[in-house]
């Protein structure tokens, strides 16, 4: 991700009202505030008021200043916005000071590590960066922003909790990557057909697969994003429309196994393609939300079939041993990668979770 570096932005930390430079001609030239309102066309107490910063300089005030100072409107009207830009940003310095406990229960080290935010050390400009990260202006704005990525579809396990917070951060580093991807508009029967070639590719090494997936799903409208998980993070996968005619699949290859990587991928898939755009559903025992029981189990069924055709599976069982060898054969038969085959026979108790395991793929992160 490419981030604009404001390091050496000029930022000053003081600005003067044009009270000030006022002041000082009025002085100057030995006239009071009465004087110089009276030349001006305005009333005493607006000048008096404008010397002692307690009111702005309004673009009439300031053509008349120009014409009895000889200093140009635009310079009274610059100051003036030099000085409450300056106020203005001295108040939010202040509100980011004391919201910074709320700001830090975010990753930051970890969104800084892979440079999605800059690096600070003074805690205005670490919330100003959060900000920044969720596209938001204000601090009302960046909760409301939170709640709503919470909302989105991921799958977990239910036996963690996840560290909320986190896990927004990690839904918008999806967001962000999603917005890199060009996609063509969705289209239902391209994205069906796209999932019949992507699942030929379990028996390629990750390594091939992994551009092919983004590859062919955005030609059918839908981003494709691998994203490490940040701490505290048990979501596998989220699936959600960014848009009307953009939809995103993201994963965090928690599990490692490529057993879990594509039937994560495939169920995310199956919620793209069975329910609704506007549904949300959130899987997880404790949080803000709990999944569809009946969704969440369609969405399953129609994973499962789809890498493993049902009839072909029950076909299998009725001779199974139990064999390394067997598996193997039927994987082959079913061009499918012999680590799928034992996930499903292990989920669905034909095998315990230690049996065949050397037939899966194990993948690791390379940072």
């Amino acid at each position: 991700m490419t981030n604009v570096n404001n390091r050496y932005i000029y930022s000053p930390d003081h600005a003067a009202p044009p009270g000030d430079l006022i002041s000082e001609y009025m002085e100057e030239l030995g006239i009071s505030a009465r004087e110089l309102a009276r030349r001006c066309g305005r009333s005493g107490k607006l000048i008096a008021e404008i010397a002692a910063g307690k009111a702005p300089v309004e673009p009439e005030t300031a053509l008349q200043l120009e014409r009895v100072l000889g200093v140009s409107a635009a310079i009274w009207t610059s100051m003036e916005a030099a000085y409450q830009l300056h106020r203005a940003r001295q108040a939010e310095t202040e509100a980011f000071s004391a919201h910074y406990d709320w700001a830090s229960e975010f990753p930051l080290n970890e969104l800084a590590k892979r440079d999605y935010i800059e690096r600070f050390s003074d805690k205005p400009r670490r919330v100003q960066e959060l900000l920044k990260f969720f596209g938001v202006g204000s601090l009302k704005a960046c909760e409301e922003r939170v709640a709503e990525l919470l909302q989105a579809e991921f799958r977990t396990s239910p036996s963690f909790k996840n560290d909320r917070f986190a896990l927004a951060a990690w839904l918008r580093i999806g967001e962000l990557r999603a917005a890199e991807i060009e996609t063509a508009d969705y289209d239902r029967e391209a994205f069906v057909s796209a999932l019949k070639e992507i699942r030929e590719l379990t028996l390629a090494p990750i390594d091939d697969a992994l551009p092919e997936i983004e590859r062919k799903c955005a030609a059918a409208g839908v981003a494709f994003v691998l994203e490490k998980p940040l701490p505290k993070i048990r979501a596998s996968g989220v699936s959600r429309w960014l848009s009307p005619h953009k939809a995103l699949i993201q994963q965090s290859l928690r599990h490692k196994s490529d057993d879990h990587f594509w039937f994560t991928f495939f169920h995310e898939c199956a919620h793209i393609l069975l329910h609704s755009r506007k549904a949300i559903f959130i899987e997880m025992t404790k949080g803000p939300g709990s999944a569809d029981p009946k969704q969440e189990a369609e969405a399953n069924v129609w994973a499962a079939d789809f890498l493993i055709p049902a009839a072909a599976m029950r076909k299998f069982l009725l001779t199974f041993d139990g064999t390394e060898e067997e598996v193997r054969r039927f994987s082959a038969d079913n061009q499918i990668a012999p680590g799928i085959v034992v996930g499903q026979l292990q989920h669905n108790r034909i095998i315990g979770f230690a049996a065949l395991n050397k037939l899966k793929v194990y993948y690791t992160w390379v940072d």
